[in-house]
């Protein structure tokens, strides 16, 4: 008996409404970054497993996918790291490569291998899949896409503000509505500066990053449980409840910050990029949220955070501002700034919202009946004509009965049937169909032309 086929677990198959669907994100979301002076790259699916090993911390190597080297992949292996079960000695002598876990270090890597071959700053996107050891479960898979946009070598506020009106942007050519959060790192450390926590501004950040979720009072707890003490969660208090205007905020953070060099470096930057965004009337909401605190050790500047407002999901996109990015490979100063798009989320989102544009649009528009050697042959030569008016046309293959070729029509969703039998071709006319109002007409080449475009 044949073993069932089957996938890995975390992986998926896309029918072709689902992959309809998804390429309508990936192509909105390239037409923007096109729009915009982004140019696309692409890396292999395999990086060396030196280029991805430590940077994604512990937790991250645990979870990347290594790539057993082929041949005689034992002929590295060193006997007594073999006999005593070492495995993160034996992975690296089983394994010279691995699958890319997200598309930031190999765009770092490409940054420092080419760097005598692009332009600074660079604007690139990259719309790849990557892979992840992960426990699999809802929302969350071992292989899924990544939509990224990244300016490289510039210091630049304004790419921030271009980034966040990209954001606005793809959403809007989606439909979806959102709201765009953005925080600084600098503003972070200076308020663990000003609270006397400095050590702990990690263990203070993951906390409050959950004010949203868990509330004031179980943050409090965690912050105590990390060894915060009183006096600085009373600090804090005034600060993660923030309230007002923005004008009132910024005027807030001003004088709770004056005695912070780097947080003041912060409110000065987030300024300069509100008021920008300001002045730009953006159809999305952005908001100063201080609680935002996304990859607290790998941003620098500013960090940003999109969710959607009809949706109860997670972020829908983030980034932020990176100063060292490509100093891991040896090329050290090179400030960057970044964002990308969940597209498995926005996928959810625009499901649950039902905001797909009519399917007809993806489809075959129109399908030519066979009735036979000579009528199919005749048939041909009109499909020909039509798709260089850019009508996408078909015909049945095969002369079966008519019943399955109708049949075959309206499950593809074809809005229109042609049929051409020897009267049709004697008189040079098709016999149009439309397929959701049943009506038919007689119609010339010229007639059928002009009416599908």
């Amino acid at each position: 008996m044949a073993q069932k086929p089957s996938i890995p677990k975390g992986t998926r198959d896309f029918s072709p409404v689902e992959m309809t669907r998804r390429n309508y994100i990936f192509d909105t979301i390239k037409d923007v970054f096109r729009l915009f002076g982004y140019q696309p790259i692409e890396t292999p699916a395999m990086e060396n497993l030196s280029t991805l090993l430590g940077k994604y911390g512990e937790e991250g190597d645990k979870l990347l996918f290594k790539v057993l080297n082929s041949g005689d992949f034992l002929k590295k292996v060193n006997a007594q790291d073999f006999q005593e079960k070492n495995l993160n000695k034996l992975a690296i002598q089983l394994s010279e490569k691995g699958l890319k876990y997200d598309l930031t270090v190999p765009f770092a890597r490409f940054v420092v291998q080419h760097r005598n071959e692009i332009s600074f700053p660079f604007k690139r996107y990259q719309i790849q899949p990557v892979w992840r050891a992960d426990r699999p479960q809802k929302g969350r898979y071992r292989e899924f896409y990544q939509c990224d946009v990244d300016v490289i070598g510039s210091n630049s506020l304004l790419n921030e503000v271009e980034l966040i009106q990209i954001i606005d942007e793809v959403f809007g050519c989606l439909k979806v509505n959102t709201e765009v959060k953005i925080n600084n790192r600098k503003i972070l450390a200076g308020i663990v500066e000003v609270i006397g926590e400095q050590e702990r501004i990690i263990d203070i950040t993951v906390a409050i990053d959950k004010l949203d979720k868990i509330g004031l009072e179980k943050v409090n707890e965690e912050l105590r449980s990390k060894g915060v003490s009183e006096e600085a969660i009373n600090k804090l208090q005034p600060i993660i409840l923030l309230e007002g205007s923005m004008k009132e905020k910024f005027e807030s953070l001003t004088e709770l910050l004056a005695n912070s060099e780097i947080g003041m470096n912060g409110v000065e930057e987030l300024k300069i990029v509100f008021d920008h965004l300001e002045n730009l009337k953006l159809k999305t909401r952005c908001e100063l949220d201080l609680t935002l605190a996304r990859g607290l050790n790998y941003y620098t500047g500013a960090i940003i955070e999109v969710k959607a407002l009809d949706v109860k999901i997670g972020s829908i996109c983030g980034g932020g501002r990176y100063d060292n990015l490509t100093g891991i490979f040896g090329l050290p100063d090179v400030s960057g700034v970044g964002i990308s798009f969940g597209a498995d989320r926005i996928y959810d989102v625009l499901n649950e919202l039902n905001l797909y544009p009519d399917g007809e649009q993806f489809n075959t528009k129109l399908m030519f009946v066979n009735f036979g050697e000579k009528e199919a042959a005749h048939c041909l030569q009109l499909i020909t004509e039509i798709r260089k008016h850019n009508i996408s046309a078909e015909l049945f293959p095969d002369n079966a009965k008519m019943k399955k070729q109708m049949n075959y029509a309206n499950s593809k969703g074809i809005s229109y049937v042609a049929l051409i039998g020897e009267s049709e071709i004697e008189q040079n006319v098709i016999t149009l169909k439309n397929m959701q109002s049943g009506e038919q007409k007689t119609v010339t080449i010229e007639e059928l032309i002009k009416e599908l475009s």
